[in-house]
């Protein structure tokens, strides 16, 4: 089954990429194998981004000008191969996720593609990972779509490494609506920072209704 927007109907999901620039072959390949591994119970089957969100991100990345990305949680790689699409020739994307497993299916659509020379994939706990990184602004765009709870702590830790005007993208903010009235720890924690970072000056934050919920951060 094709991810789509839980606000969305199924008619109205098709009528939105229907009226979108279509996913490219490898693309929908890569969705459709990451559909049979949920179905067979290999994979969480709420992990993949909608189509419409990574046509999104990748015209995000052009339009900004991305030329080095950095993604945080890149499970079966459409997210990546998104970002990595919308960069230059000689661009750079760092991925950063615990599953070699996982990332074994990306690393083979993201050669498919032409777009495994633009990404760098680092194996291990991110915030580690991050942190060990120079606090310097090093990046144009980050993605987040990891562990919930940890959502403040890469925020906190891309600031200094994103330059100024650089964008970061926080997927599943809204969290099925559950943000209205959390239910476990990682609603409350995304809850939290959706009130946290529409307070902080330091970026400019819109949350958009697109997928499980999209968060847009430009660095002021």
């Amino acid at each position: 089954m094709t991810p789509r927007s839980f606000l969305l109907t199924p008619e109205l999901a098709e009528y939105v990429r229907a009226s979108s620039d279509p996913v490219d072959p490898v693309m929908a390949d890569l969705i459709r194998e990451t559909a049979e591994m949920a179905a067979r119970g290999e994979v969480p089957g709420t992990m993949q981004i909608a189509p419409e969100q990574g046509v999104l991100m990748r015209l995000l990345t052009t339009a900004v000008g991305a030329r080095t990305a950095i993604e945080i949680g890149t499970f079966t790689g459409f997210s990546a191969l998104c970002i990595a699409q919308g960069l230059p020739e000689d661009g750079s994307l760092l991925c950063l996720d615990r599953s070699e497993e996982w990332t074994a299916v990306a690393r083979r659509h993201w050669e498919r593609a032409g777009v495994a020379g633009r990404i760098e994939l680092r194996i291990g706990d991110a915030l580690p990972s991050l942190r060990a990184l120079p606090a310097e602004e090093a990046f144009d765009l980050a993605f987040v779509d990891a562990d919930k709870t940890g959502y403040a702590a890469y925020v906190a830790e891309l600031h200094p490494r994103v330059r100024r005007g650089g964008v970061v993208l926080l997927d599943n903010t809204l969290r099925s609506g559950r943000v209205l009235d959390p239910q476990d720890e990682s609603d409350r924690a995304l809850a939290e920072l959706n009130a946290a970072l529409a307070a902080d000056p330091r970026w400019e934050t819109a949350l958009l209704p697109l997928a499980d919920g999209l968060t847009l951060l430009r660095k002021r």
